[in-house]
């Protein structure tokens, strides 16, 4: 027997990575534009973090 829950949840799974998927076929350019943007923006964010890391390790 098979859950019904289960299944109602596997194809909502499935019908929003197959509508995710078109959606990003359709706006490729902008994918990757926010794709570089969030590099960036991690990268500020890890360097803020060993900053910080650096400065109490140095404070001990």
């Amino acid at each position: 027997m098979v859950d019904k829950a289960g299944l109602g949840s596997l194809l909502a799974g499935l019908i929003l990575i197959a509508l995710g998927a078109y959606g990003i076929l359709i706006y490729l350019d902008e994918v990757i534009s926010v794709l570089k943007g969030s590099l960036g923006v991690i990268a500020v964010l890890i360097g803020i973090f060993l900053a910080v890391i650096g400065f109490f390790i140095m404070k001990e």
